[in-house]
């Protein structure tokens, strides 16, 4: 772990405008939050959350979980992470990872080709790219030619990978700054650190829906559930977390297009396994064991809960 315990904050919020999370996010590490991660799928982009941030809240940790490798060249990628490492010198981390072919190919028109080696490639060159030399170089899956960082960071960012099962979890332990996880419980991490070395930094981003409504909290995690773990590679992983059986009836009827039936072969233990709900406190208490079974920063995803999110990241507060 890095500089003692973290705990960290995904963002933007569900139904905040960028500029209204000025107060939030500048109030955050009173409130005992060390870190700001940002996540990029269809809403807001990785980077521009961040850049704000930076200037907000100046002793923030700022992380990317994740940049997707298909969806950006690698300059661009150099690029853009060179800016926030400019404005937050020594305190942001570039995850990297692969996402998935309905993002890369259905979203951004692009090729979900070799995902591993498009991640490790994309490490390697950015690693060079960072020193401000002049890199020309031929890739497993892309080439550059003399290319430079005209504006290199003083302090070049940490790097760390979006990971999942063995191979990409070990990329990350060998080759990065650590990996970055999600869609796991706490019961899962021994299983994911077992595949890493045991200084590498983890980070885990966990879905939070701070609400006494238990079936409202259900409801919702059914969607995402169905929604993401039908997705190949989190249906793979979760079938080497142990859960391909338990998962099989609800994957079976999604690929059949029975949307109500997937949702309905959705066990509620599975539900409170994976989604963090109840009242803020017993919230806060779970993340926490996430972090006690070896997760160096837990990275809260909070779901709407119908809700001042703002009031909710505030009652979710480690420091309360």
């Amino acid at each position: 772990m890095v500089g003692g315990p973290r705990w960290g904050l995904s963002v933007p919020l569900a139904g905040v405008p960028l500029p209204a999370h000025r107060d939030l996010v500048r109030s955050l590490p009173d409130l005992g939050y060390t870190d700001l991660w940002s996540a990029e799928t269809a809403g807001a982009d990785a980077f521009t959350p961040l850049a704000l941030a930076a200037e907000w809240a100046p002793r923030l940790r700022l992380g990317t979980s994740i940049v997707p490798v298909f969806t950006r060249g690698p300059a661009v990628i150099a690029m853009s992470a060179a800016a926030i490492a400019e404005l937050a010198p020594g305190r942001f981390t570039l995850g990297i990872g692969s996402s998935s072919p309905t993002i890369v190919e259905g979203w951004n028109g692009g090729v979900f080709h070799k995902p591993y080696q498009r991640v490790r490639d994309t490490l390697a060159f950015l690693r060079a790219a960072f020193t401000g030399a002049k890199v020309s170089a031929d890739y497993d899956t892309f080439s550059i030619s003399r290319f430079r960082l005209e504006r290199p960071p003083a302090t070049p960012p940490r790097v760390m990978v979006g990971a999942l099962k063995q191979g990409m979890l070990k990329l990350a332990a060998n080759h990065a700054d650590g990996a970055i996880t999600n869609w796991l419980a706490p019961s899962d991490v021994a299983t994911v650190r077992s595949a890493v070395n045991d200084d590498t930094e983890l980070v885990a981003r966990i879905f939070v829906c701070p609400t006494a409504d238990k079936d409202a909290a259900r409801a919702l995690g059914r969607l995402l559930i169905s929604s993401y773990l039908t997705v190949p590679v989190y249906a793979a992983f979760h079938e080497w977390l142990g859960r391909g059986e338990l998962l099989k009836p609800m994957q079976d009827a999604w690929a059949s297009g029975d949307r109500a039936a997937a949702n309905a072969a959705i066990p509620d233990s599975l539900i409170d396994e994976l989604i963090v709900h109840g009242h803020p406190d017993a919230c806060r208490e779970r993340v926490a064991s996430y972090v006690d079974a070896g997760v160096a920063v837990p990275v809260m995803s909070v779901l709407p809960t119908g809700g001042d999110p703002v009031e909710v990241v505030r009652a979710l507060a480690p420091g309360r």
